[in-house]
């Protein structure tokens, strides 16, 4: 089991052990370096102050991005690499990716022209080794407009349709931390590294702090990794002064609302007034639209939408959909995120490079930064090439290339609608509708079947409900009812209803599994509250 049950154990065998890498950070990097380096045989430690994907790897526009946008920026590399590993996760991880044909209009005057996006997509499908079934096609004024009749006709020329893949960033996340658990690595959430001592000739020593108890333990490692995202200075500064290469923030913002606020069916990828580009994305009864792209100098931890941030966004909408007129109070949710760029002198936020860095900090600590959702098995394999090389350890080939995730274990994506049929009847004799069998199976790919095993012992919360809340808790280190309710199932953005309905009854579960006391119990009530609050700041 992977849970926080086993909490107090799994940090004194930590405590207890030598470790060839520790890792600090447990979003998508850290969690994928995680995964390549025991995969290789090492034996690996990772150590997170959050939750698991609690800081940038929740909060990103939720696709597994082909890099389309880096062609404008010539980044052909870039788009080549970014497009071979969207299909890499596709194939390791159907059930948390989701094919999604995306119409890219054309304007007079805009950044995409007919001749140009067509050159373009073609270039793209090419670069990054598209299945001929999801190459782009090109749509006349009629055709776009028959597609999504809201869009702005004024100076309309056309539009180009391409194949992107919807995630859930967490959810992703999760699948990967839960892989290399099962592999043999030790990942533990909620645990802080607050010092870093080289001065051992034999191993480096990371002490962690655990936030949830306050017990400090001491994690002796060969090599570390820092993948703190956003808090990667923080870590370097554990080690060393940081001098020269550093971190900036950027910002990026998204807003949900109803399907009936904003009817669309088709996703838009389009170009706002000021030339940057827009997602509009409908889901589950909703539609989120973003990013946003600013500069961010306050603490991470503490990021929110502002006024401004939602102002753009309402506004990037009413420029391409004219006919909807959203209005704040229309917005359900949102949710906002920091990426963590290697700093550029005289680059806009947009303009800064998304590609990874890695270097060395003090004796034994590499750092890395940078990077995106869609590259990290890609990011996790150069970091553990380095590792091995520099500290000069013995370890195999990268191999996860062709290793399903957790829940992926179907020898690829094209089973997968097969066995959501065998399992959407088999729910039925679990006692669940076929709805219900089918949602659980898509949500869980190959686990669904441990998901299923909970009896229904409350009727306080839907069946579906209660068991992804059991097996949170058993199989996916959810310590807290905020860990469930955006980590675990992304109800928080896409349902937060839900999120207020039964934010009683999953305390009570969490409570009674994990043995809350009172101040704990109290503790995180109002962190729920605090988390609903900001997420519906503009109701």
């Amino acid at each position: 089991m992977f849970s926080n049950k086993e909490r107090t154990h799994y940090l004194q065998t930590m405590h207890e052990e030598l470790y060839d890498l520790v890792i600090i950070g447990g979003g998508i990097t850290g969690v994928g370096v995680a995964l390549d380096a025991v995969t290789r045989g090492l034996k690996v430690a990772l150590v997170e102050m959050q939750d698991f994907a609690e800081g940038t790897s929740s909060r990103s526009t939720k696709l597994v991005h082909g890099g389309l946008r880096y062609l404008k920026q010539a980044q052909v590399k870039e788009v080549a690499e970014l497009g071979r590993e969207r299909a890499i996760v596709y194939e390791n991880a159907p059930h948390v990716t989701t094919p999604l044909w995306m119409l890219l209009p054309f304007y007079e005057g805009g950044t995409f022209q007919k001749t140009t996006t067509a050159l373009g997509l073609t270039v793209y499908d090419l670069l990054a080794g598209v299945k001929r079934s999801e190459r782009r096609t090109m749509l006349s004024k009629e055709d776009v407009l028959t597609r999504v009749p809201m869009l702005r006709e004024q100076g309309l020329l056309g539009g180009g349709m391409y194949v992107e893949y919807r995630t859930d960033d967490a959810r992703l996340t999760i699948e990967v931390a839960k892989a290399a658990a099962e592999r043999g690595a030790k990942l533990i959430n909620y645990a802080k590294a607050v010092r870093i001592d080289e001065r051992n000739v034999a191993f480096t020593s990371v002490y962690v702090q655990d936030t949830l108890h306050g017990n400090e333990y001491q994690l002796k490692a060969k090599s570390v990794v820092n993948a703190a995202g956003p808090w990667v200075d923080e870590v370097r500064q554990l080690v060393e002064p940081v001098e020269g290469k550093h971190l900036v923030l950027t910002k990026g913002v998204h807003i949900v609302v109803s399907h009936d606020a904003f009817p669309l069916d088709q996703p838009v990828y389009f170009d706002n007034a000021d030339g940057r580009m827009i997602f509009a994305i409908p889901r589950e009864g909703k539609v989120y639209i973003g990013t946003t792209d600013t500069f961010y100098e306050e603490a991470a931890e503490r990021v929110q939408a502002t006024d401004e941030d939602v102002m753009y966004l309402l506004q990037a909408v009413a420029y391409m959909f004219p006919s909807v007129g959203l209005t704040k109070d229309q917005i359900e949710s949102t949710w906002a995120g920091v990426r963590p760029l290697v700093h550029k002198e005289g680059k806009d936020p947009s303009e800064i490079s998304r590609k990874d860095e890695i270097w060395h900090t003090g004796q034994r600590v590499i750092t890395i930064a940078g990077g995106k959702l869609t590259g990290y098995r890609k990011m996790a394999q150069s970091v553990v090439d380095e590792v091995v090389k520099s500290m000069h350890l013995t370890a195999g080939k990268c191999i996860t290339k062709h290793l399903p995730l957790s829940g992926g274990d179907l020898n690829g994506s094209k089973f997968f609608e097969q066995y959501v049929d065998t399992w959407t009847k088999r729910g039925v004799t679990h006692g669940f509708t076929e709805e219900e069998s089918e949602a659980l199976v898509r949500w869980y790919g190959t686990n669904v079947a441990q998901v299923m095993s909970y009896e229904h012992e409350t009727s306080d919360l839907p069946a579906p409900l209660y068991a992804s809340l059991r097996y949170s808790i058993d199989y996916e280190m959810a310590a807290t009812p905020v860990d469930f309710f955006v980590r675990r199932r992304g109800m928080i953005y896409f349902d937060i209803a839900s999120v207020e309905r039964y934010a009683s009854a999953v305390m009570d579960v969490m409570a009674e599994q994990l043995s809350y006391s009172d101040e704990e119990r109290s503790r995180y009530t109002q962190q729920l509250e605090q988390a609903i609050a900001e997420a519906k700041v503009y109701e």
